[in-house]
């Protein structure tokens, strides 16, 4: 997939790239109706190759934007333009869990473990009480606002990607 910067796809104008994975590419985009940052997620083509994968995307699309919880990040959007599959998502100002533990220099403080799990927690027994399983639980996956909020990503792609014929490792 070539890089999307700088270009639009449909309404967003697409920014800086926050991160590549083997099923996804996300972007920040700016939203000029709303005049509102959003993170693009455009799956990578050759995940979209498998029989009735359109049909399976928006189904499951669907069902992840209909979770409605403070930790489970917000779906708004999701679209397909020249063969380009993609979700658009809540921003979160901050970082990944990962990154933020590659930053600290020493192992974090018991109380913050202990909300982060709590809030984690709590969007997957949510989730769960929808039916709903993430199949990809990491540090990359959580994200931490700046304003202290603990928000759980991802949901549903390896559920969107399940009866593919791909499996990302």
């Amino acid at each position: 997939m070539a890089r999307l910067s700088g270009s639009k796809l449909g309404k967003y104008q697409i920014g800086e790239r926050l991160g590549r994975g083997n099923m996804a590419e996300v972007y920040k985009a700016f939203h000029p109706y709303l005049e509102r940052h959003v993170a693009v997620k455009v799956l990578h083509h050759f995940l979209s190759e498998g029989e009735n994968f359109l049909a399976r995307f928006q189904r499951e699309a669907k069902a992840i934007a209909a979770l409605e919880h403070p930790n489970i990040i917000r779906i708004y959007d999701i679209d397909i333009e020249d063969k380009l599959y993609y979700m658009v998502m809540e921003f979160i100002e901050g970082d990944t869990l990962k990154n933020y533990l590659a930053q600290s220099e020493k192992p974090l403080p018991i109380p913050e473990v202990a909300y982060i799990f709590r809030e984690i927690a709590s969007a997957l027994n949510y989730a769960h009480q929808q039916g709903m399983l993430h199949r990809d639980i990491k540090p990359a996956n959580i994200l931490l606002g700046k304003d202290g909020r603990v928000v759980l990503a991802d949901f549903g792609i390896a559920r969107i990607l399940s009866d593919t014929q791909f499996t990302a490792t």
